[in-house]
């Protein structure tokens, strides 16, 4: 068998250890890690000033959104789960208390198409795949708030 070859950390400790670190340029001040290194040199400054004046890549803003109503609608459909779960509890009557959850059911289930539709159109803005979003699966977060509880 050959030599054992050192792990990154070792290799690291022993540079510490030998003081190879001690006289870096910049050391003791602060890094600058607001600008993107691999931004194209001339867009740097619109993206600067963007970012100064509080805006972002109209697809960062766009997933953003999508994130925030993905929320909201599943924050409604677990509310509507726990008026069914109490009202169920109560002496009210099934077959209204079910239609209820069926229109909310409904509603969700829309929603999450739209939603997927922007998904679709956002996945083809964004500059790389790593970017991307994967579709939103309406009767996985369906049964999730049905096995958060109740019913």
């Amino acid at each position: 068998m050959g030599e054992r070859v050192p792990d990154i950390e070792e290799l690291i400790r022993r540079a510490i250890e030998e003081g190879k670190f001690t006289d870096l340029p910049g050391r003791g001040k602060p890094l600058h890690l607001d600008e993107n290194p691999h931004t194209d040199p001339e867009w740097r400054l619109a993206y600067h000033l963007l970012r100064q004046s509080g805006f972002t890549l109209p697809w960062l803003e766009q997933r953003r959104e999508i994130e925030i109503e993905c929320e909201q609608a599943c924050q409604r459909l677990q509310t509507a789960w726990e008026l069914r779960v109490r009202a169920l509890q109560g002496e009210n009557a099934l077959e209204t208390i079910e239609a209820a959850w069926q229109r909310s059911l409904a509603e969700f289930r829309a929603r999450f198409a739209r939603l997927n539709r922007r998904i679709f159109d956002y996945n083809l803005q964004t500059p790389s795949a790593r970017f991307q979003m994967l579709p939103l699966d309406p009767e996985k977060e369906i049964q999730r708030i049905r096995d958060s509880g109740g019913g």
